[in-house]
């Protein structure tokens, strides 16, 4: 080759590679997150904690913005977002981790790459800071998609995480929330004769004793699509209770050139119905909108199938979608060149 083709060749590869860039930063990122979704009431809410709520909602969208902003992965803005939730005692993940009906604490998470359609996720495990982590490490190093209990932690230690005490999950208010619970369930044994109806005594609980988890999606300036979600399950859960959190298709799921969700409601309704993959398969296959998709999903065939909670939904364009059918749902989203926004009820 001589010098002059050599020259044009690689002006070439370099006109490209900066055509290529100037694409990629003039193309849409976004991310929403959530805090769960149940009786969120306006009037038990005090504004001293609704303003800490919405501060701690914006700190943790404005941190996966921040990635996406500076060209980081959609993966790890939805990890930076959801460390933030995790370690806030005000949601139900990692240091705000509702307690089993046993006095401990065990959580699930999961995320799951649109680009490779890979997805990593744990369930039960007792002594992981961030469990988000360990689904992410599931996901990186592993062969598998789910660990649970025991087997996660002994994962996570060849990983090189440092196992906590489950105390570090302890939370007065949590633990009040324990107590009143099994208050609860001890009243509906006694009107039932103590009749053994797991189900039932679990549907006589309020949504507050239900819901509770945290999740993020997002689409990076590279069209990657990712979704995660992190929970401490629900109050006075037995026999090692596994929601819909930790379950691809069910409490999350990402496709690259479709849609990214992230679920929080009771869970057992979102297995039964795979909530997260249904709305992508409407995207995908009967070409609705993510508004409309997600919109179907959880206002018509959930409710009507007595289910209960909502979803963050992001599509290819960086449109996304925030539906639920609960009083309220703790989420904020944020869009490239936009300032965030953060609700916690229908109108604000």
């Amino acid at each position: 080759m001589s010098i002059k083709i050599k020259q044009l060749y690689l002006g070439s590869l370099i006109g490209l590679s900066l055509v290529g860039n100037v694409w990629a930063q003039n193309e849409p990122f976004a991310i929403a997150i959530h805090g769960g979704a149940g009786t969120i009431s306006k009037a038990k809410l005090t504004p001293e904690q609704q303003k800490a709520y919405r501060e701690k909602l914006k700190q943790a969208v404005d941190a996966g913005y921040k990635v996406l902003e500076k060209g980081g992965d959609s993966l790890s803005a939805v990890t930076a977002a959801i460390h933030i939730l995790e370690d806030s005692p005000m949601f139900n993940a990692g240091l705000g981790a509702v307690y089993t009906y046993d006095g401990s604490h065990e959580m699930d998470a999961s995320i799951m790459d649109g680009n490779t359609m890979n997805a990593g996720a744990i369930a039960g495990v007792k002594h992981i800071k961030n469990p988000i982590d360990l689904a992410r490490s599931v996901m990186d190093n592993s062969a598998h998609v789910m660990l649970s209990g025991s087997g996660a932690e002994e994962f996570a230690l060849t990983q090189n995480f440092t196992l906590v005490p489950t105390t570090h999950f302890d939370t007065n208010s949590r633990y009040q929330q324990l107590l009143d619970a099994k208050q609860k369930l001890k009243a509906f044994d006694e009107q039932n004769e103590a009749k053994v109806d797991h189900q039932a005594a679990l549907d006589y609980l309020d949504l507050d004793y239900k819901f509770g988890t945290v999740g993020a999606v997002a689409l990076d300036k590279q069209g990657n699509l990712a979704a995660g979600t992190s929970t401490g399950g629900m109050t006075a859960k037995r026999f090692g209770r596994i929601g819909d959190s930790p379950v691809i298709g069910a409490g999350t799921y990402a496709e690259n050139g479709v849609c990214a969700v992230s679920a929080t409601g009771h869970g057992e309704y979102f297995i039964r119905y795979h909530v997260a993959g249904d709305i992508c398969a409407r995207v995908k296959y009967q070409q609705k909108s993510i508004i409309q998709a997600a919109d179907e999903v959880i206002n018509q065939r959930l409710i009507t199938a007595g289910g209960t909670g909502g979803v963050i939904a992001i599509d290819q364009r960086g449109n996304i979608a925030t539906p639920f059918n609960t009083e309220g749902m703790y989420r904020a989203t944020r869009k490239s060149g936009e300032q965030a926004q953060v609700m916690i009820w229908q109108d604000n």
